[in-house]
């Protein structure tokens, strides 16, 4: 790959303006999928039913989000890796190798199920997992990046992390009720970002929604195919755009068969 020479100030010799871009390869990526299975991940998403026609809950639809995401991920590079691990109040690993093969990702769906228990979130320990397993990823010229899928409306998560160690990025995806006298998705949400913004080693995404539709968060996953070191900034995000249908005004073209007769 070749840049674009000149001295990257914008002003170039004689009257051309020239602008240098320095050629980056882009790393291949290490991504840990973390799972909120909190007993909130039971709750039921709108129109949607399995094959059996029972409704499908959050879980199941982070579920078949992640092997959508996993497979289109690796289709555009082969070489990224996963791997996957559960949040009930702390962190437990579902599938700790990291692998490129879409059967391990299904084998690991097949094993994630929610969690009986209740208790404040600690994302303490996913973080230190993810700097230690980033640690070794960067040795093998990979970048780290974690996923996390949250689904509780009330109880914001905790973290103890140190603001200068920034050695992977963070996405989240929340998927919450409507704010009501018992939750307050908002106040978890505004937690959420300022994690993500203390520990991003490039631009972390978070996605939410509380309408309880599988096809939002099938959108929204999808846009964290985006490759951390080569995204925006997400306020400038303005993907995916409504499909809006649009009446065409345009008049027909004429033609030799539909041009108008001149008379007299």
């Amino acid at each position: 790959m070749e840049g674009i020479e000149g001295d990257g100030s914008g002003r170039g010799e004689g009257n051309s303006n020239r602008y240098s871009l320095k050629p980056s390869r882009v790393s291949n990526e290490d991504i840990l999928i973390c799972v909120d299975v909190d007993p909130q991940c039971l709750v039921e998403m709108k129109g949607a039913t399995g094959p059996n026609g029972r409704p499908l809950t959050r879980l199941d639809s982070i579920k078949q989000a992640i092997i959508l995401f996993v497979n289109a991920k690796l289709t555009i590079n082969p070489q990224h890796r996963f791997a996957f691990a559960t949040l009930s109040n702390t962190i437990s690993w579902v599938r700790r190798d990291f692998s490129s093969e879409i059967d391990s990702t299904i084998a690991a769906m097949r094993g994630i199920s929610a969690s009986s228990s209740a208790g404040p979130p600690d994302l303490t320990l996913l973080f230190r997992l993810a700097a230690h397993e980033a640690k070794k990823s960067r040795v093998q010229g990979r970048i780290f990046r974690v996923i996390l899928f949250y689904c509780r409306s009330a109880e914001r998560p905790q973290h103890q992390w140190p603001v200068n160690q920034k050695v992977f990025t963070l996405d989240v995806m929340y998927l919450h009720d409507k704010p009501g006298p018992d939750n307050c998705p908002q106040e978890v949400y505004d937690t959420l970002v300022e994690a993500l913004e203390h520990v991003s080693e490039y631009e972390g995404f978070i996605l939410e929604s509380g309408q309880g539709l599988a096809r939002i968060l099938f959108r929204h996953v999808l846009i964290l195919l985006s490759h951390p070191q080569q995204r925006c900034i997400q306020e400038y995000l303005d993907i995916p755009k409504s499909i809006a249908k649009k009446v065409s005004q345009v008049e027909p073209m004429a033609t030799e068969d539909t041009a108008p007769i001149a008379t007299q």
